[in-house]
């Protein structure tokens, strides 16, 4: 009971605090500084319970986060892996809220609010990482979608900012219908809406309806769609170019994240179903389920990079960047293998810091919410503002995936394990989309490198934001020289990540 409690802290912690901030918010209109102290400590500490909850599991032999729980009745799940995403959330929302101190002031949009739906978002995260029930995987994406839809929207002057809000809200109710009826369905063929139960029903050798597929598929769009995957990404460049820079950064790092665990979380236990006798045909097994989701893989890469080619402004460019990393990521689900799980872990902790250490910089630069967005904004931007352009640049190269930026590793885990499972094909086509993203990639740095500079006289005011760049490049490039360290901890996480 006792250690039950120290790993459900977390998801106590950030509920606390995300509740609390919409109280004070309402005694400190006056003051942004108290909404914004409270949010960051809030983050700190949950921050802590999560690093303690992943200490726990790391040195335990026993998976406490799979056994029926006294407190929750088996719906939430503690420790292991949802612990380590928790640490990554946290990470995410402390960068993201020191990012946007200044940007959100600078564009008269700095209220308490900000910090109390970021708060909100993470809770729903976290509710997802941890979910052992399809009730409770469906309520965190929803608190998590609806606070980004606030979000996307809260620069209400902006048409872009109203326009991204709307896209974003009509087209994610239209995404949770598909997925609240595939709950359905699945709940319906097989009685329980308990994930690990569910787990063991479908390999226990019982036939399987066709009921149960279409619920399945209809659960796969749904989550496409938060993913921002291949042909359910539409959505994404729009709404990443109409939201706040800040934000931008936020949902495509810990929302896309967020998403992939509760994606890892259906899919898991259907990834060994076996060909069963009855009357559906032989086409209906798990080797089916990976080649779905391999297609949705090498459709994300090869749209996204190729989509990117062609934008001239720098948040749709990173926002169609954002789709083909999904499309990376999801090559570790298709595996389905220990380096699988460990390339996941690595690629979202190095994409988390390319990302939003490069939406930071794109609002340090930004005026006025719209302005210094095209490509040719940032020529000669290592003339003018030599750090900033240096770390823009180890953001493009770490994205590209070269080495001994942590990119590169992430890349290199996911490719293989692609390989170590059968997919080769797959690894290919996603070298190839690596090597398209070459050309938008290096664009921007020979820009910033190679001409002169749009402005003859950039200015930039002095920024906490500075802190949220500094972090992130020390992220990066920490991690591409010491990639064993997030390795082992996600190894220990996922280790005993069986149903």
């Amino acid at each position: 009971m006792e250690k039950e409690f120290l790993f459900i802290l977390p998801i106590i912690s950030i509920s606390f605090f995300a509740t609390s901030a919409i109280v004070i918010d309402a005694f400190s209109k006056n003051n942004k500084n108290i909404g914004f102290g409270y949010s960051l400590i809030g983050l700190v500490i949950t921050a802590v319970f999560s690093a303690y909850s992943v200490h726990l599991s790391v040195n335990s032999l026993i998976p406490f986060y799979h056994t029926e729980s006294l407190i929750t009745k088996g719906m939430i799940t503690f420790g292991g892996y949802a612990a380590f995403f928790d640490v990554l959330f946290c990470i995410a929302g402390i960068m993201t809220i020191i990012a946007s101190k200044e940007y959100m002031k600078r564009n008269y949009k700095e209220i308490n609010e900000f910090y109390s739906l970021i708060l909100l978002s993470i809770s729903g995260m976290m509710l997802i990482a941890h979910t052992n029930n399809l009730l409770i995987l469906f309520i965190g994406i929803e608190i998590m979608s609806i606070s980004f839809y606030v979000l996307a929207g809260f620069i209400r002057t902006s048409l872009q900012s109203a326009e991204a809000a709307l896209k974003y809200f009509l087209l994610g109710a239209f995404a949770t219908g598909f997925l609240i009826y595939g709950i359905a369905l699945l709940y319906g063929s097989t009685g329980n809406i308990d994930i690990n139960t569910i787990g063991v029903y479908v390999n226990s050798g019982t036939k399987i309806s066709l009921i149960f597929y279409i619920g399945l598929g209809l659960v796969i769009i749904g989550l496409s769609f938060k993913v921002a995957a291949f042909p359910f990404h539409q959505w994404a460049p729009d709404v990443y170019q109409g939201s706040p820079t800040v934000v931008a950064g936020f949902m495509s790092t810990a929302g896309k994240a967020a998403a992939l665990i509760g994606f890892i979380i259906i899919l898991r236990p259907m990834l060994t179903i076996d060909v069963y006798q009855g009357n559906l045909p032989k086409i209906f097994n798990s080797g089916t389920i990976k080649l779905i989701i391999a297609l949705i893989s090498a459709g994300t890469m090869l749209i996204g990079n190729i989509s990117a080619l062609v934008q001239t402004n720098i948040k749709r460019m990173l926002a169609y960047s954002s789709v083909a990393h999904a499309g990376y990521l999801l090559m570790g689900i298709v595996a389905n293998t220990a380096i699988g799980w460990d390339g996941i872990a690595f690629y979202t902790t190095a994409y988390m810091f390319m990302q939003i250490g490069a939406f930071t910089v794109v609002s340090i630069l930004e005026k006025n919410h719209e302005g210094r967005l095209n490509l040719t904004d940032y020529s000669g931007l290592s003339k003018t503002h030599p750090v900033i352009a240096a770390t823009m640049a180890v953001f493009m190269l770490s994205l590209t995936g070269i080495p001994p930026f942590a990119g590169f590793f992430g890349k290199y885990y996911l490719f293989a394990a692609a390989i170590e499972s059968g997919y080769t094909w797959l690894a290919i086509v996603a070298v190839i989309a690596s090597i398209i993203s070459i050309y938008f990639y290096i664009r921007l740095i020979i820009n910033m490198y190679f001409k002169e500079p749009a402005e003859t006289e950039m200015t930039i005011e002095k920024s906490i934001s500075y802190l949220t760049v500094g972090i992130s490049t020390a992220g990066v490039i920490f991690f591409g020289v010491f990639p064993s360290i997030i390795i082992y901890f996600s190894h220990q996480c996922f280790r005993l990540f069986m149903f």
